[in-house]
């Protein structure tokens, strides 16, 4: 009892105290080094802070928790412009993932031993301490499964509908912050009904209707603002949009899905901790503890399908096209190797079981023998896809400061873009963008009659510059700064107008 007392503020330590990485982040400049990160950010912040301010703010193709989740903190200019608005929640979800998998490992292992391997091996896994201390969904949707995975376990042992509620809640939770939540729903309502003690098929009947509230609510939030309950699938601005109808591998092809989705794992996992879960899938399957591992496999196979039918690529160095794209989806499978290495503590002998430490150092050893952030994957994703958008973020920010006077006003384009501003500290009630909706198709269909502001930033050829260019004669705007990075990367265009 003593051990076990000792043992059970150790998951919480241990995750506040590596989610002190985000302080190096930050000081470092990492955290905003993904274009996602700052788009999310902007998304959260538009929702107080745009001309036209509220719900519709939301958008449709990225599910809105994290973006509410850093409402509290978005609103505050410094934390904002830094990226800390979205390493706090994102952190907080890391701590609350690290814990609730150290006691859903207890739990299903009775061992304590089992339970501290499970959490280290995922808590110190760089690239899952890098996705959580920056504005991305992973640590969000990793609460949300841990918390999930403990309730089940805990309904299977105590039969306690509270559990059912508590799963229900996490479901919707990773229902809405990842689309990998939604392929969970059938699965989860099965084991939830296998547990119950009796009425089992009007039991799966039920919880998959209340487990279905979150994505049914989606439908009609993409309904409402689109007249389309499918736009975040297939709008404009969906990811089968933004690949279009280019090929890449995988794409109805399984085994390339399968061959670049699991290069991607390994890259994320690590090579030893792929050998440690395989040898502790054995020994849960020796032991017939193999269900929560079946249920953490699922969010895997939901990317390889991805991958093969729902134009979503993953590009990663050692395979053609030998690039960096989407690479941290391979961190899906980290939390079922985790839990895979907490069951290989089971086939320890009690004499090799205090050795049992030795295993998260097993598993982060590459790390350990090259410690360099250059062979962390999702860290290098970031840093290798952001050269140029971080150059021209730079320049136009300092160039903005130096010029740009509050209440002037900026019509602009999204995406990107909106990263300049956030580095600037120009709230986002100056600008005028797409999701202000009659502002910005007025001000690019006829900006010789409507102006709404003396500025106009855009990238070549992106939305708003091929409005412009069909907008009627003669322009309003003229172009005065440039700012070129390479020949993979657009020019950056910032045009100004005389106000009478």
């Amino acid at each position: 009892m003593r051990a076990r007392r000792r043992l059970l503020p150790l998951i919480p330590a241990l995750t506040v105290l590596v989610s002190c990485f985000g302080f190096w982040c930050y000081r470092h400049g990492f955290i905003l080094y993904y274009g996602d990160a700052v788009s999310h950010l902007n998304n959260s912040r538009s929702l107080i802070d745009s001309r036209t301010p509220g719900y519709e703010q939301l958008g449709t193709p990225w599910l809105p928790m994290l973006h509410v989740l850093c409402l509290p903190f978005v609103g505050n200019d410094f934390l904002w412009s830094t990226g800390l608005a979205g390493t706090i929640p994102a952190a907080c979800c890391f701590v609350i993932a690290g814990s609730c998998f150290f006691f859903a490992a207890r739990d299903w292992y009775r061992s304590d031993l089992a339970a501290a391997v499970t959490a280290a091996c995922f808590a110190l896994n760089p690239n899952i301490l890098y996705l959580a201390v920056i504005p991305m969904t992973e640590s969000v949707f990793f609460a949300g499964l841990s918390v999930l995975l403990l309730a089940v376990l805990r309904f299977r042992s105590t039969q306690h509908k509270l559990w059912i509620a508590l799963a229900i809640a996490s479901s919707w939770f990773t229902s809405l912050t990842r689309y990998d939540g939604w392929f969970l729903i059938p699965f989860l309502a099965l084991w939830l009904a296998l547990s119950a003690p009796r009425r089992r098929y009007l039991t799966f009947i039920l919880i998959t209707a209340a487990l279905s509230l979150a994505p049914l609510y989606w439908l009609a939030h993409n309904w409402w603002l689109t007249n389309n309950s499918l736009d975040f699938y297939n709008g404009p601005y969906s990811a089968a949009a933004i690949q279009g109808s280019a090929w890449y591998p995988g794409y109805h092809d399984w085994l390339a899905a399968a061959a670049y989705y699991f290069t991607a794992c390994r890259l994320c996992a690590g090579f030893m901790l792929l050998l440690v879960a395989i040898a502790g899938a054995y020994c849960g399957y020796r032991r017939h503890k193999l269900q929560p591992l079946l249920f953490l496999l699922l969010t895997p196979l939901f990317y390889i399908w991805s991958v093969h039918s729902s134009k979503l690529p993953i590009h990663v160095p050692p395979l053609w096209p030998f690039t960096y794209y989407n690479t941290r989806y391979g961190t899906a499978l980290i939390p079922f190797c985790a839990f895979a290495a907490g069951a290989s503590v089971l086939c320890l002998t009690p004499k090799w079981k205090k050795f049992s430490f030795a295993i998260p150092l097993l598993a982060v050893l590459p790390w350990l023998l090259h410690p360099s952030r250059q062979r962390w994957i999702c860290w290098k994703e970031s840093e290798v896809n952001s050269v140029d958008r971080r150059a021209w973020t730079e320049s136009a920010a300092r160039f903005l400061a130096a010029h740009y006077r509050s209440g002037q006003g900026i019509l602009t384009s999204t995406g990107d873009v909106g990263g300049i501003y956030c580095r600037a500290r120009i709230h986002l009630a100056e600008t005028i963008n797409i999701g202000n909706g009659p502002l910005w198709f007025a001000a690019t269909r006829r900006p010789d009659l409507f102006h709404p502001g003396a500025w106009a930033i855009m990238q070549k050829d992106d939305l708003l510059y091929k409005a412009l260019g069909h907008a009627p004669k003669p322009t309003t705007y003229s172009k005065i700064l440039t700012i070129s990075t390479t020949k993979f990367s657009p020019d950056l265009e910032i045009y100004t107008r005389q106000i009478p």
